[in-house]
C-alpha cells in the first residue's frame, strides 16, 4: 500500500469505525446487563477482561524479552478484583501486596539474569490492570452500585468519542507527536466538553447528585483518559508495537480500550465518594 493510501472501510483516524462501534456496542451491553440484571457477574466480566488484558501485555513485554512470572499475576489479578468485592479498599491494597511477594519469590527459581527486570515487569502488569480495575469494583459495592459504575463509564466513553471526533474533523496543533502523532489539543478539547456534559447529566439522572460534580469528574476523566491513552502509547512505541492485541475488530486488544479506563477509575472513585456520597 503507497504511503498516504486510506484502507477500504477505514476512517481518517485509522481503523475500521463500523467494526469498532460494533464492537464497543457489544462490549457496553454485555457490561451493563451485568451491572443491572446480575451485579456480581459485573465482577466475573472485569476478572476475564483483565486477565486477558494481563496476558496481552505479558506477551507485548516478551518482544523485548521480557518475562513476566504471569502465574503469580494472574492469580493475583482475580484475588484483587473478588477480594475488593466481599472486603473493600483494604482487600485490594493486601492483595496487591501479597501479588508483589509472589511475584519476586516466583521468579527466583529461574536465576539472578533479569531478575529485577522481570519482577519489576510482573508489578508492573498487575500495579497497571488489576489493581486499577479494582477501583470500578469498589463503586460497585454500594447500594447504587450500578449506577456510579454506569457514571463512570459515561464519563470515559464521552471523553473518547468526544476526542476521536473533534480530533478528526478539527485536529491541527499535535499535542505529542513523539508519542501520539494522531492526539491533537482539538482533540482535548473534544474530551472535556463531550465528557463534562454527558457526565453532568449522568450524575443528575443517575445519582441525584449536583451537576457540577458530574461536570467536576467529566473534566477529569477527559484529563486522565488521554493521558492513559498517551502512556499506553508511550509503552507500545518503546516495545515497537502498533496494539497490544487483536482480540476486538477496530479496537486492536482488550488492553487498547482500557487504557483509558484503568486510570479514570481511581480518580472516579474518589471524586464520586467525595462529592456524591453514597446514600
Amino acid at each position: 500500500m503507497d504511503v498516504g493510501e486510506v484502507p477500504a472501510r477505514s476512517s481518517r483516524a485509522g481503523r475500521n469505525l463500523g467494526a469498532a462501534i460494533g464492537v464497543g456496542v457489544t462490549l457496553g451491553a454485555l457490561v451493563l446487563a451485568s451491572l443491572y440484571v446480575v451485579r456480581p457477574a459485573f465482577v466475573g466480566l472485569a476478572v476475564v477482561g483483565i486477565a486477558l488484558g494481563v496476558w496481552e501485555l505479558a506477551n507485548a513485554l516478551a518482544v523485548r524479552e521480557i518475562r513476566v512470572p504471569l502465574v503469580p499475576v494472574l492469580i493475583g489479578a482475580v484475588a484483587m478484583l473478588v477480594s475488593t468485592y466481599a472486603g473493600g479498599a483494604e482487600a485490594l491494597v493486601v492483595s496487591l501486596a501479597l501479588t508483589f511477594l509472589a511475584v519476586a519469590v516466583w521468579r527466583l527459581p529461574d536465576g539472578a539474569d533479569g531478575y529485577l527486570r522481570d519482577v519489576s515487569a510482573g508489578m508492573f502488569v498487575a500495579l497497571y490492570a488489576p489493581f486499577l480495575a479494582g477501583f470500578a469494583i469498589l463503586m460497585l459495592t454500594p447500594d447504587d452500585g450500578a449506577q456510579r459504575v454506569t457514571t463512570f463509564m459515561i464519563a470515559t466513553v464521552c471523553s473518547d468519542v468526544g476526542g476521536y471526533t473533534a480530533g478528526v474533523l478539527f485536529g491541527r496543533h499535535r499535542m505529542a507527536p513523539n508519542v501520539s502523532p494522531k492526539k491533537s489539543w482539538e482533540g482535548l478539547a473534544g474530551s472535556v466538553v463531550a465528557s463534562v456534559a454527558g457526565t453532568s447529566v449522568a450524575v443528575h439522572l443517575l445519582l441525584d447528585g449536583p451537576w457540577w460534580a458530574g461536570a467536576l469528574l467529566g473534566a477529569a476523566a477527559a484529563c486522565t483518559a488521554t493521558v492513559g491513552d498517551l502512556g499506553e502509547s508511550m509503552i507500545k512505541r518503546d516495545l515497537g508495537i502498533k496494539d497490544m492485541g487483536n482480540l476486538l475488530p477496530g479496537h486492536g486488544g482488550i488492553m487498547d480500550r482500557l487504557d483509558s479506563l484503568l486510570p479514570t477509575a481511581p480518580v472516579a472513585w474518589v471524586l464520586l465518594t467525595l462529592l456524591v456520597p453514597p446514600g
